[in-house]
């Protein structure tokens, strides 16, 4: 997360989540919607990358 100088929060996404989430391969793309949605509030790449992976 980041925050700028009005308070506001940001969450930077990586390009490649998007790839993944969308890629042709459903059982993959579900699998890291599925990691992504137990997050807290920061993305944990390498988890979702895990889950990827299967």
């Amino acid at each position: 997360m980041a925050e700028d100088k009005f308070g506001v929060s940001w969450q930077i996404v990586p390009a490649t989540l998007s790839e993944m989430i969308s890629g042709p391969d459903a059982e993959k793309s579900e699998r890291v919607m599925q990691a992504l949605l137990r997050t807290e509030k920061k993305i944990d790449m390498n988890a979702l990358l895990r889950a990827y992976e299967g």
